[in-house]
């Protein structure tokens, strides 16, 4: 498999779940992983040690040699939040068409209707995205989307301030209002593990201001979100994200998707992704 894919860190398990070695899929091969806290392995089928990382409640692994070290979330650092660990789910999607969903406002009031969006409140305005050479990021800002209800916390419907970061092929980060604590931001990321290209476990992962909800409650919430885009995720046709010019026409609200896929074709990487041949 080529540098391009190989050489990026990926999420392989949530370390509160590994107890026992195991087995699991990442890129098409098996690997085995085990261990405990602070000294988690992970091993390819020829028991050659990979890199692995602790780090946001997952442990990361690269099957390559990876340019830089595992991005950073300052937030997770900060004082007074909470952590949160919302388990996984298997999807029979290209992992990229899950990073892709997790960029799309537009769906909000079809699929996830009377909570992330309304019918009545469907226009996206107009918002920034740029790929920033600086990280080597997807960026897009001052986003705004109408929501009956943003956030567990949330009282009432109320207009979101979001902003996306793509901060590795398979991983989004989204900043989104803080309902409790006016000025700050909620984080809330999708960790995607490429099990094969058409097939991925997605692990949701959250740094929250929220003392007053059950920890029970904020995971079933994001629980429930994503199990309403998994019907939409494995329908998709073509199943691999395309990245060519014209394989599918975009929209206005779909500016973070088009400079999804111009990144990662400027990278190099496309596994899960479908490419016109030359």
């Amino acid at each position: 498999m080529r540098p391009e894919i190989e050489n990026h860190w990926y999420p392989v398990a949530m370390c509160s779940g590994i107890t026992t070695p195991r087995e699991t899929l990442l890129l098409g091969k098996t690997i085995t992983l085990g261990g405990q806290p602070g000294a988690f392995w992970v091993r390819d089928a020829a028991g050659n040690n990979l890199q692995a990382v602790e780090r946001y409640g997952h442990l990361w692994a690269s099957p390559g040699q990876p340019e830089r070290p595992l991005f950073t979330i300052p937030e997770a650092e900060e004082q007074g939040r909470r952590l949160v660990d919302c388990g996984s789910i298997k999807v029979r999607c290209s992992p990229l068409r899950a990073v892709e969903n997790f960029l799309d406002i537009a769906h909000f009031p079809f699929i996830h209707t009377d909570i992330l969006g309304a019918e009545s409140h469907t226009e996206v305005e107009r918002y920034d995205v740029k790929i920033r050479e600086d990280v080597n990021e997807v960026w897009a800002t001052k986003v705004k989307f109408f929501q009956p209800q943003a956030a567990q916390s949330a009282d009432g419907g109320i207009t979101t301030d979001y902003m996306y970061r793509v901060a590795a092929p398979t991983v989004s980060v989204l900043y989104k209002t803080c309902p409790p604590r006016p000025g700050a931001w909620d984080v809330i990321t999708l960790f995607v593990q490429p099990l094969t290209e058409e097939w991925c476990e997605v692990w949701p992962w959250m740094a929250l201001y929220d003392d007053a909800t059950p920890m029970s409650d904020l995971v079933s919430f994001q629980q429930m979100i994503f199990m309403q885009d998994r019907s939409i995720l494995e329908n998709q046709i073509p199943a691999k994200l395309p990245l060519d010019p014209g394989m599918e026409t975009p929209t206005q609200a779909d500016l973070t998707s088009v400079a999804y896929r111009r990144w990662l074709k400027k990278i190099g990487y496309t596994y899960g992704a479908q490419v016109v041949a030359a």
